[in-house]
């Protein structure tokens, strides 16, 4: 059980003051999160909070590589509501 942070993160240290385990620590190019000391957030938050901070969607991934913070998470604007919406600007 670990989560991970993937290439589009934009090193703007939110998480790592946040993560209750110190797992997460400036790496080479990216910050990234230590699998042994990884908990999710379990027994001391209801949800990871490393995702409920990162202001990127979809740079927190699950141990099954599925984003935590997905596309429309953070703005509420469903993936497909906004691509119709970045057309109709695009086309005027």
């Amino acid at each position: 059980m670990s989560l991970s942070i993937i290439e589009s993160c934009v090193n703007c240290y939110a998480c790592e003051p946040l993560c209750p385990s110190d797992a997460i620590f400036k790496g080479e190019e990216i910050f990234l999160i230590d699998a042994k000391k990884c908990t999710e957030c379990d027994g001391d938050f209801a949800d990871p909070q490393c995702a409920s901070i990162c202001p990127i969607e979809g740079a927190i991934l699950d141990a099954a590589g599925e984003a935590i913070n997905a596309p429309g998470s953070l703005t509420g604007i469903p993936p497909l509501k906004l691509a119709e919406a970045m057309a109709e600007i695009q086309a005027r």
